[in-house]
């Protein structure tokens, strides 16, 4: 059972993009110091408590890696950039094959309640309650392609610009690589003039929903799309509720989310 269950959570092809982007072991001259261990049980660990919601001291043994030891190595390869790195390599992959449709894109937020820790404040639309919010742009089609976190009383629109310029350079299947969209879609939450006027510096279109004017039915067109990326990344239960402290430990969450919904599409 335990062999079906890592395959199923870390398919062979999925792996063969991550291994090349984990540290590689490094044995010290003078001896001593960590032992190698598996890093793909690792990482098989690591998507069992995103995907399960467990705490990491339920991880099971079949994995065959210590919760210590897993909870550990996924605090190290965070801090390295492991997950950013690692979601650039599926969205090249997806670019190279032409499945990028950078003709639009769509910039959202959803709220989830937090414990106390970095990044985390009162929600004015959750009764003051303590949570963080993930802000989310994706291309056309829905996969993410830039994903931020912040605490739950921070308004939408200060995340837009850090956003945009988190696109990262993709691949594309001709010419050279890509990050600027042709248009970006959003709520009446990013209706300042500051970021129209920082979007068209850019050459970037903007769809944005303007405050009285505007039903923001019109905007269900689009706005499904990213609504149904999210409904995505809920199915990883480790998102359902902040447990972590460390704001950057969340955000390697909801990035290794990202790569998964990114994943699925390269399987099909």
């Amino acid at each position: 059972m335990g062999g079906d269950l890592s395959q199923r959570l870390v398919p062979d092809d999925l792996w063969a993009m991550v291994e090349p982007v984990l540290p590689s072991f490094r044995s010290r001259p003078q001896g001593g110091g960590t032992a190698p261990i598996d890093q793909r049980a690792v990482f098989t660990a690591v998507m069992y408590v995103l995907t399960s919601g467990c705490a990491w001291r339920y991880l099971p043994p079949s994995f065959g890696v210590s919760p210590a030891t897993a909870h550990r190595r996924f605090s190290v390869w965070t801090a390295s950039g492991v997950w950013r790195r690692l979601h650039r390599v599926v969205l090249d992959e997806i670019g190279a094959r032409g499945g990028l449709d950078w003709s639009s894109v769509i910039v959202d937020a959803a709220s989830v309640r937090a414990k106390k820790g970095d990044l985390t404040g009162p929600n004015p639309v959750d009764r003051g309650k303590y949570g963080s919010k993930i802000h989310l742009i994706t291309e056309r089609t829905g996969l993410p392609i830039s994903v931020g976190i912040s605490a739950a009383n921070l308004h939408d629109s200060q995340a837009l610009i850090p956003l945009v310029k988190g696109i990262p350079l993709i691949r594309s299947r001709r010419g050279p690589r890509r990050r600027k969209p042709g248009k970006l879609h959003g709520d009446k939450g990013y209706d300042y003039s500051h970021l129209r006027r920082w979007l068209r510096e850019r050459g970037i279109t903007h769809r944005i929903a303007r405050r009285g004017v505007e039903s923001s039915q019109r905007l269900g067109r689009h706005r499904w799309t990213i609504e149904r990326t999210m409904a995505w990344l809920a199915g990883c239960r480790r998102l359902h509720r902040r447990y972590e402290r460390k704001a950057d430990h969340f955000l390697a969450f909801t990035t290794i989310a990202c790569v998964r919904v990114c994943y699925r599409r390269l399987a099909c």
